[in-house]
């Protein structure tokens, strides 16, 4: 632990980042590029953690060589191999080189081969200055010997720990390890704690310093030590987002809303309005929907169910229930195809006493504006619509319910403006498969959850199987054998055109195979760069039944509702997510006929991709394969703004591989609530200010 700048004398956690420079007016390069990415304080630094740290090896000859370990040896050079690479770096486009340097073990007879790829070639003058030099590297194999790539010539001996720190705003690793290194002792020695001294003595967990000490291989270090503090760290992450879910909870129950009733007579005669009767899991979610608009607070309900389990039956009865009061209701989806097949549906139910009505993209200008007036004024009851829907120029007299079909198509900024357009609005998610994001919600008890799983009766379902090359003739046979049938068929693929970069199939190319395949039938295609009104012409089609074999882009995941089409294709699945997977699957087997889904993926497909679509072929359960998913690609970012399981809002904790600490963080959260809750109380009443925090859904 080192301390090179003048100016670290007097300095606390929170001092600003710019005092580790000599001159902290003029920040080092370094500094102010970590200043630029939000990292201000040195607190904020010592929360970039390393990404692994080694401990070296001491000096040992060839022999005690292992793959995947650090090993240190002295060696002397034999031969060095230079060939150019394809690679020029610099304002002057100097000339890179892949090097290869065999040297010989100083200690005993043993050989082996360093090398450098995309180097500079002051390497290969550097290695013909030295007649013996150390050299230190994690060793790999190649053609069954080991090798070293990239090797360290000469490492430091005082060292005795390799960090590996990540690029943040384009400082390296190495230079943001020497940024580290010099924080002063002292303040590495400071007390810090993650929330308070008192809860920290509360929940008996080390002081934050000590952790971050330990996390960066200060003081004493060994990988227990390391395992201990990253699991105090797990845990603390876990506690705080509790408290945000307590916060947010907080912050709705905190809002007062209109409540909403309707007789049972009204309700009753509604429901037997549909041509079906519906089961017990949709009649206890429509109990769910009564308390909520009883409650007097903002309902906050995502009803999830597989596809084809009556989530649109569930929001048609919320509907009636916010226009027997006089209020108005905006129905939003991400496609035009849904919105259109939702109008449709909502306006044989509900015009006879309430106008229902759309607003599209694809709208002509006047059409657009007369509906935007007749919404302002009142007239529309009913809105059904896509993005057009949150858009700065919708003004809505008294909008009181969101409804947000395929809720994990919007983006949470997009949800909260439609929400916004209303004072204390209700708001109805509907998802067939949680994405991620969505999943951990569920599991931190965030949003209340109503979950359909009863399929109404009469529903096939789908068979889905894994095309390979052995049996992809059998597969076409068994298209052929189908389309003989009067049924029809969907191609999806992911990309429009060919790609020079990614080697996967496309709308262009299947659509001429699959003619050449099968000359006396009707093929045709499907895809986002149609114009609407093209689009909507083949899916009139389509629906007539004059296109037996449909190739489309994923345009189709939602909103296709085609009950003939039973065979659902799907060419390099690998792709897709599970749940888009599943997704697409969905569209077929939607009737009385059996569904069939095939995919075809890559014939150089991974083992780890395999084993993925092995979860779609053996399972039709959309929560069993969400959850899949989440291990898959990640949590999101539980309370902010992104979704994507990339960004997660955890440094260190994972719901599933730190399960036991999950539960340990939820039971001793409401443990202190109950007994000792002044101190949590100050933390949840800031978090309830961070609006981030306190409204995102």
């Amino acid at each position: 632990m080192k301390s090179k700048a003048s100016s670290t004398n007097n300095l606390s956690w929170n001092s600003g980042l710019q005092h580790l420079s000599t001159n902290p007016k003029k920040p080092t390069k370094s500094i102010q590029k970590l200043m630029d990415a939000n990292i201000c304080s040195i607190k904020d630094l010592v929360w970039i953690l390393p990404l692994r740290i080694n401990v070296l090896p001491k000096l040992q000859e060839f022999s005690k060589i292992k793959i995947s370990e650090y090993f240190k040896g002295r060696a002397t050079v034999i031969n060095i191999d230079l060939k150019p690479s394809f690679g020029k770096r610099g304002k002057n486009k100097v000339q890179l080189y892949n090097i290869t340097a065999s040297v010989k073990d100083t200690f005993s007879n043993g050989y082996l081969n360093l090398k450098w790829f995309n180097a500079y070639p002051n390497i290969k003058k550097q290695l013909e200055q030295i007649d013996e030099f150390e050299f230190l590297g994690s060793v790999t194999e190649y053609n069954s010997a080991p090798q070293i790539i990239n090797p360290t010539l000469n490492p430091k001996s005082e060292e005795d720990l390799l960090k590996e720190y990540p690029t943040i705003n384009g400082v390296t690793g190495n230079n943001l390890k020497k940024i580290i290194e010099k924080v002063p002792k002292y303040i590495w020695e400071t007390p810090l704690y993650y929330f308070s001294e008192d809860l920290a003595c509360e929940l008996k967990t080390q002081n934050l310093n000590e952790i971050l000490q330990t996390m960066h291989g200060f003081g004493d270090y060994s990988k227990k030590l390391q395992a201990k503090a990253k699991e105090h760290l797990i845990y603390f992450e876990f506690i705080r987002d509790q408290l945000k879910v307590t916060a947010r909870k907080m912050a709705i129950k905190n809002v007062e809303a209109q409540k909403f009733k309707i007789t049972k007579k009204s309700l009753k005669n509604f429901i037997r309005s549909f041509p079906y009767k519906l089961t017990d899991d949709q009649n206890t979610v429509i109990d769910h929907l009564l308390d909520d608009f009883n409650s007097g607070h903002p309902m906050m309900r995502i009803v999830q169910g597989d596809v084809g389990c009556g989530k649109t039956t569930i929001s048609q009865v919320a509907a009636l229930i916010i226009l027997e009061n006089n209020a108005q209701v905006a129905l939003m989806c991400p496609t035009e195809a849904l919105a259109t097949q939702h109008y449709n549906s909502f306006k044989e139910l509900f015009s006879n006493k309430y106008k229902v009505h759309y607003l599209l993209g694809s709208m002509k200008s006047k059409e657009k504006k007369e509906t935007l007036s007749q919404l302002e004024n009142g007239e529309i009851d009913i809105i059904i619509g896509t993005h057009s829907l949150f858009q700065s120029s919708v003004i809505f007299k008294n909008l009181k319910l969101a409804i947000i079909d395929e809720q994990h198509k919007f983006g949470v900024e997009q949800r909260l403006k439609l929400m916004s357009k209303g004072n204390a609005t209700h708001t109805l998610l509907m998802s067939a498969t949680p994405i991620p994001r969505t999943l951990q919600l569920a599991q931190y008890g965030d949003l209340d959850i109503s979950t359909i799983k009863t399929i109404p009766p009469g529903r096939k379902g789908t068979k889905t199987r894994i095309v390979r090359q052995d049996n992809y003739e059998k597969y076409l046979s068994f298209i052929m054998t189908r389309v003989k049938l009067g049924e029809q068929v969907y191609i999806v693929v992911p990309a429009i055109t060919e790609s020079e970069t990614l080697d996967i199939k496309n709308v262009e190319e299947l659509s001429l195979k699959y003619k050449q395949y099968f000359p006396n039938l009707a093929v045709s295609s499907l895809h986002g760069q149609l114009k609407p009104q093209d689009k909507h012409s083949v899916m009139q089609e389509f629906e007539k039944g004059n296109i037996d074999i449909l190739i489309s882009t994923s345009v189709i995941e939602v909103g296709i509702n085609v009950l003939n089409s039973t065979v659902m294709s799907i060419y390099n699945p690998e792709r897709f997510g599970l749940s888009s997977l599943h997704q697409l699957r969905g569209r077929v087997g939607r009737g009385e006929k059996p569904g069939f889904c095939f995919l075809i993926p890559d014939n150089k497909l991974s083992f780890e991709a395999l084993n993925r679509l092995k979860v779609i072929e053996k399972s039709n359960d959309g929560f069993e394969i969400a959850e899949a998913d989440l291990k898959n690609r990640g949590e999101g970012d539980l309370f902010g703004t992104d979704q994507s399981g990339n960004l997660s809002s955890f440094k260190v904790a994972s719901i599933f591989e730190n399960f036991d600490l999950f539960q340990k963080s939820q039971a001793d959260v409401t443990r202190v609530k109950e007994n000792k809750p002044e101190l949590f109380n100050p933390l949840i009443e800031e978090l309830i200010k961070d609006k981030k925090i306190s409204t995102t859904i």
